[in-house]
Parts: C-alpha cells; sequence; structure tokens
C-alpha cells in the first residue's frame, strides 16, 4: 500500500512510500482510508521539530486526522464493513498514570502515552490502515466527504466540556461567547457555541474572503480589532482563543469581565517577548472570579461528543470548511512553507 511517512527530527525526510500490507489482530478493525486531514502538528513533524518513530523503526507513518471505511471488523466489536469510522489518536501510557487508569489519557500525568502519527505509533496516512476498536468512533454516513473534520472537532468538544464543568463551581448562565480566529478550529468552536444556544461572537483580522459569510451562515456575527474591545462590548462570558498569537492572548488576559473563563486552545510559538502588567492580571483574575485555562488533545468520550455536534451540523457548511484537496501523490504539496492557519487541506486516500 501507499503510505506518507517520515523520519522524526530529520527535515526534508518526507515522501510517498510503498510500506506492507498491514494485517489486523484480533480486536482490530482493517479500514480503508478515505481522506486524511492536515494540520500544524502534521507540518511541525515533516519539518523535523519533533515526533517518534515506532520502537526499532526509522520512519513514522504521519497522520492523526483520520477518516475511513471498515473493510473488515471482528465479530461482536459492534463494527461492520462499510461503516465510516474514524481513529482515536492518543493511547493511555501502560503505567497507567491516575488519569489513564480513568480513560482520560488526553489528561496524561507521566507523559508516557503514545499516539497514532505523531508518538511511537504509524499514522492513518496510508490507503489502509488498522485499528483497535475500542479505539474506534462511528460516524454518520452523511459525513463521507467532511468527517475528516471529526479530530480538529474532538479538540473543540473537549475545550467546550471542560467550560461546562468549570461552570458548575457556581451558578452560571452563560449567554456571550467569543472565539479569537475564523481559521477552521475558531469556526468549530463557533459552531458548537451556536448547537448550544448561546450567542457567538467571532474575531478575525481577515475582512475579504470567505470568514465573514461562514460566521454570518453559522448564524454567528462577525468582528474585527482588538479582542479585549470586542470581549467587553459583548460582555463575553466565555472566550475561546484559535489563533495562538501572543497578542490576542495578552489581550484576553485583560479583559474585565465577572466570572470570566477564557479557553486557550492555540499553541504559540515560544521566546516572543510582550510586555504584560502581571499584577493587573493578577487582579482581574482574583476579583472577578475568572478562570485562564488549556486545551489539547481529546479521549473517547470527547470524540463521542464530536460525532454527535458533526451529526446535527451542515454538511455543505462544514465542507466549506476544508479549502484543499489533494491526492496522496501530491500529499507533500500540503507541507510547503507558509501561512497555513487560514487553509484545511485534505488528502484523498482512495476510498469513498
Amino acid at each position: 500500500m501507499r503510505a506518507l511517512t517520515v523520519v522524526p527530527n530529520r527535515p526534508g525526510s518526507l515522501r510517498i512510500d510503498d510500506v506492507p500490507d498491514p494485517v489486523p489482530g484480533p480486536n482490530e478493525l482493517l479500514v480503508d482510508g478515505i481522506s486524511l486531514g492536515i494540520c500544524g502538528t502534521d507540518r511541525e513533524i515533516a519539518s523535523g521539530i519533533y515526533g517518534w518513530a515506532p520502537p526499532g523503526r526509522e520512519r513514522l507513518v504521519l497522520g492523526h486526522e483520520s477518516l475511513g471505511r471498515v473493510r473488515t471488523a471482528p465479530d461482536g466489536s459492534g463494527f461492520a464493513p462499510g461503516d465510516l469510522v474514524v481513529g482515536i489518536v492518543r493511547r493511555p501510557d501502560p503505567v497507567p498514570c491516575g488519569a489513564c487508569a480513568h480513560g482520560e489519557f488526553d489528561m496524561c500525568r507521566n507523559g508516557e502515552y503514545v499516539e497514532r502519527g505523531i508518538k511511537q505509533i504509524d499514522g492513518y496516512g496510508s490507503t489502509s490502515w488498522v485499528v483497535d476498536a475500542d479505539y474506534t468512533v462511528k460516524l454518520d454516513p452523511a459525513l463521507t466527504e467532511v468527517g475528516v473534520l471529526m479530530e480538529p472537532t474532538t479538540v473543540l468538544a473537549k475545550a467546550w466540556d471542560q467550560i461546562e464543568k468549570i461552570n458548575t463551581r457556581a451558578w452560571f448562565e452563560p449567554k456571550s461567547v467569543l472565539v479569537t480566529g475564523a481559521g477552521p478550529i475558531g469556526l468549530l468552536a463557533a459552531m458548537l457555541g451556536v448547537q448550544r444556544g448561546l450567542d457567538v461572537h467571532v474575531l478575525d483580522r481577515s475582512t475579504e474572503g470567505p470568514k465573514p459569510k461562514l460566521v454570518e451562515d453559522l448564524g454567528a456575527t462577525f468582528h474585527t480589532g482588538s479582542a479585549l474591545d470586542v470581549g467587553e462590548k459583548i460582555d463575553a462570558d466565555i472566550v475561546i482563543e484559535a489563533t495562538a498569537a501572543t497578542t490576542i492572548a495578552q489581550q484576553l488576559l485583560q479583559l474585565n469581565n465577572p466570572g470570566v473563563i477564557i479557553c486557550l486552545t492555540g499553541v504559540s510559538s515560544p521566546g516572543k517577548d510582550t510586555e504584560v502588567d502581571v499584577g493587573a492580571v493578577n487582579r482581574n483574575m482574583v476579583l472577578d472570579n475568572a478562570v485562564v485555562f488549556g486545551s489539547v488533545n481529546a479521549n473517547r468520550h470527547h470524540y463521542e461528543l464530536a460525532a454527535q455536534a458533526l451529526a446535527k451540523a451542515d454538511p455543505a457548511w462544514l465542507g466549506r470548511l476544508i479549502t484543499r484537496r489533494l491526492p496522496l501523490e501530491r500529499a507533500l504539496e500540503a507541507f510547503d512553507p507558509g501561512d497555513h492557519s487560514d487553509i484545511k487541506v485534505v488528502i484523498d486516500l482512495g476510498a469513498s
């Protein structure tokens, strides 16, 4: 079969390879790959920043944003040939730590977890793959063209799940949500807010192109300008930051809205100096009972929440988030240098 492989920590090693066909184990599904989403994590691994090959191997099959169709499934697995599925990315550590032992392997406490296409397990960037039935989630058949958005949706499903858990600390009836960033992650965050019946506002620097219309068609309000000004103007109860821009994060830390919950989902680059009045930030957070937290990755529960959210969404609207599709043989084009923050590239793997 054909696969997208890389030597982790070796820039320029990305290529399309012939690799052995996968052989399913006793509790594994054999899946024909439909498509693969490419994100910043994949580009960082391809550029040699990090990544870990399987033990005893030099090359790693890249890719964690999966979508495929079951070819074979073991009896009693709950899956059948033809099912539309995605594979969960992370696996718990073998010790396991307390979080992994409770099924919350996205919150692993000792760092011994492994991840498909990232850390020590081959990913989903191949024309077929195997996956343990316990780490597979079924999707609505109507999502064949857009189900590859499942993994990024899980990140936001987790963010919202954590926000709602924080809400239980006291009476809280949120009305207004600010999402900073109208790339794929920000738009999915906004979609989940709209599905909750909240007044959603999306901030982005772009005034042209598809973003304003995508926000409008979602039923949200589009803004440009200062995150701090917009957040105070709409009296945001919840903020989801999806740009990874340090200037935006700095503005949000100055937000003076009582009880505000701020979730950071963007991973900023280190080494950029910013002037922050730590005393003012501390004062605001204490006096306003504010919460700022980060969120990444997802466990099975979040995958199930994401599957439900995608099933309720408009497939045509979701399809507009995918701005470029490439066949597997042209996959390397998805890793060209440049700003990919507003672009969702999907690799077609052959199945349908």
